[in-house]
């Protein structure tokens, strides 16, 4: 059965406090008993990347750059089994399931470090002060952004945690710039982001896609996201909101935003 609304968020808003404009307009139109669905898509692409399953593709790749890279880059892949083997349960912890790690988290040696670790003879002065549980977020979190510089730096040079080609939709008071990067191949996130949405689209058939826009650092994968649908489902109504939208697009004059 089809779906009348599907509610996107897409890559990337704040982790730690995601984006509840879909999930409020999904609730107000189940109270019109209108058929919706709500995805964060930000949230389950950075799951699928910071996965055992993703980070093994990510080395993969890492290591087709091989003779480019940083020196911290080339440490990072001296120990990607060590990433592997413990991403799932630092993501699992930061998603509060597994608290009990915490302790292994603060632990020397549980956590493979790289150059953001270099920050903790800064803060080390605070650690005494910290519970187990912040000081293990605060490691762990170190050890995302490790993982996201190296993606930085060798497979997606517009990915950031909480952002993504922030600077193209900062720059949106011409569309020629974001266009000429929608004309391009898909960039690494940009096909982790289209396999989630087309097994979405293709089990919920939605009559309508509605996505939210709140950030500058939302604009370019949402304009990727239109550009598939309006590709691969051409009856479907793709139609854009948000913060972004109702602030910095108040007035638009170029037609070519319309064919996404």
């Amino acid at each position: 059965m089809s779906t009348t609304a599907f509610l996107i968020t897409p890559p990337f808003t704040q982790l730690n406090t995601p984006y509840p404009a879909t999930a409020y307009l999904k609730g107000f139109l189940n109270t019109k008993n209108i058929s919706t669905y709500q995805a964060d898509l930000g949230i389950e692409v950075i799951l699928a990347l910071y996965s055992q399953a993703g980070l093994a593709d990510l080395f993969t790749q890492v290591k087709l750059k091989q003779p480019e890279l940083s020196e911290n880059a080339r440490r990072m892949l001296a120990l990607q089994t060590h990433y592997i083997h413990t991403i799932d349960g630092v993501v699992s912890f930061l998603q509060g399931k597994n608290p009990t790690l915490a302790h292994l988290i603060c632990q020397d040696g549980y956590l493979p470090r790289a150059e953001r670790f270099k920050q903790l003879a800064d803060l080390s002065w605070a650690f005494g002060s910290m519970g187990t549980q912040d000081k293990a977020k605060h490691l762990a979190t170190l050890y995302l952004e490790d993982l996201a510089d190296l993606i930085t730096e060798c497979v997606d040079e517009h990915f950031g945690l909480s952002r993504y080609a922030e600077r193209l939709g900062r720059s949106a008071y011409s569309f020629d710039e974001l266009y000429t990067h929608l004309q391009q191949d898909y960039t690494y996130i940009d096909q982790l982001l289209i396999e989630l949405l087309s097994a979405k689209m293709l089990a919920l058939q939605p009559k309508m896609v509605a996505i939210s826009v709140p950030f500058p650092g939302n604009l370019y994968t949402a304009f990727r996201c239109g550009q598939w649908i309006k590709q691969q489902h051409p009856t479907c109504k793709v139609v854009m909101g948000g913060g972004f939208a109702n602030t910095e697009l108040r007035s638009l004059s170029d037609e070519r935003v319309l064919s996404f």
